[in-house]
């Protein structure tokens, strides 16, 4: 599934104000799916050490059950595309709703801990395809000359739906009386964090049923006379025969790049596509997902009260939703390369201060008084640098950097590299802290030290380079 990345032309042009905001809504209702995949993505982390104390189970099998679900992950962003060029970017929505809601049904209702993961998987699956139909759909829907900003609704529901998720946990918690394990509504607080997520994902269904279906699959799928409705909907007094014509061309130019394309060179892919690769695994070996996943359980290793370990983890989120305004504002003024050098060097200085930080010995069960406040400041100088640079700029990249021939086949692969590197975090990272959580940091900030030369040697600027213009 790939979206119309043409110049408006024969007659399309900008949408009038009176549609703008009926096309604001559009996007912003296929971007719930994306507020669900940060939300499912980030409210384990106030599950983490109830799992851990109702089963009865090491680090290693724990880190497995969080995990897992970037498996589903994998395989729904792999299927998504295909799915929707066969029945419609809505009905994909309406699936992974329905996927969204079974999910958060089950993980709330757990009778074991491999059931549990089983709901894990399933959720993960919603987000791969979330994660894949949203942007298409925004895309495909959008006049041309607001695509830009539309398409950043995507990236912003994501942080907005890890802070929400983090906030909705630590009132569950207070609720609770600060207890985990604690009774709220008949259930466990862990379950009830869990559970919620039923409110956004039937939001996110009901939505489904009020938005358009792309013009391009309505074009594909011999319904003309219904494109023509969606495209006045949402670019207004155009000319609908020129823009339908353009569509049309536009899907028959397209090449459809394969994984025998992305093949050749010394080692196995083109350079190219390595430095894609390369560009994914140091987004996620810098360790970013250790803090949405598990800063409460970090926090309260380190001897701090588990209420204020969930506060944390809502301040964290939000500093993580100013980098990314701060990157949306300042990727098209200063350039990609610019601001993923200054987000890597802020990001050793961050990584650098915990590993410091959490070298010391606790002090009746805490983390002495100046290195406390120094690891918790450092943590969020990491979360803003992340954010306001790779967070961003990464996808940024993926999207602009590969050649026309190589681009969708070259970004599956790269989007691969990335949920693998994400899983191996992951899952190493509880049995990585209970050997030496100082050291795991260490770790942390080797990576992102090495990501600047790997920037300055090997990544090229593509601020204000057309796509054709990458080969």
């Amino acid at each position: 599934m790939t979206s119309t990345a043409q110049p408006p032309q024969s007659g399309a042009r900008a949408a009038h104000p009176e549609h703008l905001g009926h096309v604001i809504f559009i996007a912003a209702a296929a971007a719930m799916g994306g507020f669900l995949f940060g939300y499912d993505s980030a409210v384990i982390n106030g599950a983490v050490e109830a799992i851990r104390d109702r089963y009865e189970v090491g680090s290693a099998a724990l880190a497995q059950v969080i995990a897992i679900a970037l498996i589903g992950c994998a395989i729904g962003a792999a299927t998504a595309g295909r799915i929707a060029d066969r029945i419609g970017r809505i009905r994909c929505m309406q699936i992974s709703a329905v996927l969204f809601t079974v999910s958060a049904v089950g993980s709330a209702l757990p009778f074991a801990l491999w059931d549990l993961a089983f709901w894990r998987v399933i959720g993960g699956f919603a987000i791969g395809m979330a994660s894949v139909i949203g942007p298409a759909y925004i895309a495909e829907v959008s006049p041309a000359a607001y695509r830009g900003r539309l398409g950043s609704f995507q990236q912003a529901a994501i942080v907005i739906g890890i802070a929400i998720s983090q906030l909705v946990n630590w009132g569950i918690l207070n609720a609770a009386d600060g207890d985990q394990r604690g009774k709220v509504m008949g259930l466990e607080a862990w379950q009830v964090m869990l559970g919620v997520m039923v409110i956004p994902a039937v939001i996110y269904g009901l939505l489904s049923f009020a938005i358009p279906e792309s013009p391009r699959f309505l074009i594909s799928a011999g319904r003309d006379k219904r494109a023509r409705e969606v495209l006045r909907e949402v670019e207004g007094d155009i000319d609908l025969d020129a823009r339908v014509a353009e569509i049309e061309h536009a899907m028959k130019s397209e090449h459809k790049s394969s994984f025998k394309d992305l093949l050749g060179g010394t080692f196995f892919f083109k350079p190219i596509v390595w430095i894609g690769i390369g560009l994914s695994v140091f987004q996620q070996f810098v360790g970013i997902n250790v803090a949405f996943y598990y800063s409460s359980t970090l926090w309260q290793s380190v001897g701090v009260d588990p209420t204020d370990s969930f506060l944390y983890s809502f301040t964290t989120s939000i500093i993580n939703i100013v980098g990314t305004v701060i990157a949306m504002i300042f990727v098209d003024r200063i350039g990609r390369r610019p601001l993923a050098l200054i987000g890597s060097v802020g990001m050793v200085i961050g990584l650098g201060l915990e590993a410091w930080a959490f070298s010391y010995d606790l002090v009746d069960g805490k983390l002495p008084a100046t290195q406390g406040w120094v690891a918790l400041i450092a943590a969020h100088v990491f979360v803003l640098f992340f954010a306001l640079s790779w967070g961003v700029v990464v996808w940024v990249f993926l999207g602009e950097m590969f050649p026309n021939k190589l681009r969708a086949a070259a970004l599956g692969v790269a989007a691969a590299a990335q949920w693998i590197a994400n899983w191996a975090i992951t899952a190493s990272f509880p049995s990585l802290a209970d050997w030496n959580l100082s050291a795991t940091y260490v770790i942390y900030t080797v990576f992102a030290a090495l990501s600047i030369p790997f920037v300055l040697k090997f990544v090229k600027e593509t601020k204000g380079k057309t796509l054709e213009e990458m080969g």
